[in-house]
């Protein structure tokens, strides 16, 4: 059967059509406030877009595989060598080689550039791809590469290296600008040795961790590669080598329509910047790397789910390699198991889901199209304030940038304090029963230089209550702890109950529950069982119009030091408060500091 016949036989739906019908549903309730979203940057993403004309991507005319590439950070180089081999074995075709002290090594990393001959020991280096993550040893560890690479026979000019120098980055991710030759002078001493590939990095990851915005992010990325292309141009480089000696760096996160418009606004971004240069625009090697501020370590396995999302939006934006970090990464080293996870995710992507074979599967379509073009918008006008505050290194010292994204994260921080934004398996569905993963080592305590912009994972203020819930569990034998006080029948508490459960349990708090009780007598006996200080009223709102107060009452009455109440008191406020009602918990509230009042007043 021919479907556009049978199209053709049915009149073309409008979007005035589906707007009747979508008012109706609603019923009178605010369409942007209930269908409309607005990203941090305050770009509208609406629940319908028309079609849009395809807009060709810079550099991506033909489709082609993205590189899988795998961390080599074990501070042992042998079973750094060891892990890398596997995972090129496992079908991995890039690596990332992280040094010791580096930003992103977060605690790990190879012991210094002269551990690179023994971690990459019967690896192939004409075969696969290598991106150098050093920090602010990366000019030493590029000069390793590179006399590695000629000590071994390979042609220079024939390898696929990206050196990942990145003096911006090391300035952000540390607080103080590295003390390096002039970048001239290390192109130029590059240049005599035979190499001739990407030496430079613009990295957005320090300015992602420090809470920036997609567009803020973009515009970071692109200041940062102009300072390098204004220094190799003055210190005598031609623009046309000047441009092709940098590749970029973005962050894939679990916002697949956001992440995918990012990486397609880059390219866009990018071919503007040449052209006012007099350039014209050509392909960029663009590097993803998966989230580190959204991973988490209470129930790290939805992390595997985060990371499928973000690398599938990173090789649907047009990433040229990714990097997964494991699932365990925020806990410590990751083992075999977690890194195989990493790079079979892209594998199914690639080879079974055949993800490539499309170069920009978003062009054309309304929603992407829309985003991209309003990122390119939003991120040209965050470049343009950086660039008037004189350029990203003057930005970061003058603490205009910086301020910019402490405000970003603040609003961030709210957002996740009031599960405006969830995180699944950490704020929303806790599993206090979750069993332990493993690592080779476990993370350690990192210090943050002084001045530099921070690092900051979303989940890290519901994962400290979780700990100090796991400290009391250590030292009592019990968590904190929170009765349920269910009124009426199962329909009626139902509903609360369960979402105060959830609610609690997200700050380590076990909640004690039941089935509801026939009066008060019977309330009071079993809360006083429960051997806890703490109290939640749960039920509904014509429940509690008849209970609550006498409930809360005779709680107080009981013992209960602190009482709370899931839903919002409405008229019942003035009665339930004096009755001993404390808190209100309910959807929208700051959770975090509910839950810091919660475990104060159950730890023993």
């Amino acid at each position: 059967m021919d479907d556009t016949t049978l199209a053709a036989a049915f009149p073309a739906a409008t979007e005035a059509q589906w707007r009747a019908l979508v008012d109706g549903v609603l019923k009178g309730a605010d369409f942007e406030k209930r269908l409309v979203r607005r990203t941090p940057d305050g770009i509208k993403v609406a629940p319908l877009y028309p079609a849009a004309e395809a807009v060709p991507q810079p550099g991506r005319a033909q489709p082609g595989r993205w590189r899988v590439s795998q961390r080599v950070d074990h501070p042992d180089p042998a079973e750094a060598n060891a892990l890398a081999l596997a995972d090129l074995e496992g079908g991995a075709d890039a690596l990332t080689l992280v040094i010791a002290g580096a930003p992103a090594a977060r605690g790990f990393g190879l012991p210094g550039p002269g551990a690179l001959d023994a971690a990459l020991a019967g690896v192939m280096l004409p075969l696969i791809g290598l991106r150098l993550d050093a920090g602010a040893a990366a000019p030493e560890a590029a000069g390793a590469l590179v006399a590695l690479a000629k000590a071994r026979g390979d042609d220079l000019a024939a390898l696929d290296i990206d050196l990942g120098i990145d003096p911006v980055a090391v300035q952000a991710a540390t607080g103080a600008a590295p003390s390096w030759p002039d970048l001239a002078e290390i192109l130029r001493d590059l240049d005599g040795a035979g190499f001739s590939g990407r030496a430079f990095l613009a990295d957005a990851r320090p300015f992602h961790e420090a809470g920036a915005s997609e567009a803020v992010e973009l515009a970071a990325v692109l200041a940062g590669a102009l300072a390098t292309l204004r220094a190799l141009e003055a210190g005598g480089h031609p623009l046309e080598r000047a441009r092709a000696s940098l590749a970029f760096l973005l962050v894939a996160d679990a916002d697949e329509f956001l992440t995918v418009a990012k990486m397609r606004a880059l390219r866009r971004l990018w071919a503007r910047v040449e052209e006012a240069c007099g350039l014209s625009p050509a392909p960029i090697r663009l590097h993803a790397e998966t989230a580190w501020r959204s991973t988490t370590r209470r129930d790290p396995w939805v992390n595997m789910l985060r990371a499928t999302t973000a690398a599938f939006s990173a090789g649907l934006g047009g990433a040229d390699s990714v990097t997964v970090l494991p699932f365990t990464a925020a806990l410590g080293l990751p083992d075999a198991f977690a890194r195989r996870c990493a790079r079979n995710t892209q594998h199914v992507l690639l080879d079974e889901a055949n993800l490539w074979r499309v170069a920009d599967p978003a062009a054309g379509a309304g929603g992407f199209e829309a985003l991209t073009d309003a990122l390119c918008t939003e991120a040209w006008a965050q470049f343009q304030a950086i660039e008037r505050e004189g350029g990203l290194a003057a930005s970061l010292r003058s603490g205009a940038l910086p301020g910019r994204l402490a405000a970003l994260r603040r609003s961030r921080d709210a957002d996740l304090a009031t599960r405006r934004q969830p995180i699944t398996g950490t704020s929303e569905f806790p599993d206090l029963h979750e069993a332990p993963v493993a690592v080779l080592a476990p993370a350690p305590a990192v210090a943050e230089p002084e001045g530099a912009l921070p690092s900051r994972r979303w989940p890290e203020p519901f994962e400290a209550l979780r700990d100090a819930s796991d400290a009391v569990l250590a030292r009592t034998g019990r968590r904190p702890r929170v009765f349920l006080a269910n009124l009426g029948s199962l329909s009626a508490f139902n509903t609360r109950a369960t979402f105060a459960r959830n609610a609690f349990e997200a700050g380590g708090i076990e909640a004690v529950t039941n089935e509801g009780f026939p009066d008060h007598a019977a309330l009071v006996a079993a809360f006083r069982a429960s051997g806890t200080p703490l109290a939640c009223l749960c039920s509904s709102d014509a429940v509690y119009a008849n209970e609550a107060v006498a409930a809360a009452e005779a709680l107080r009455a009981a013992g209960a030091a602190t009482i709370f109440l899931a839903g919002k008191p409405g008229d019942l406020e003035p009665a339930l408060r004096a009755a001993g009602v404390a808190h209100d918990l309910y959807a929208g509230c700051n959770l975090v500091e509910l839950l810091e009042q919660a475990q104060a007043a159950a730890t023993p």
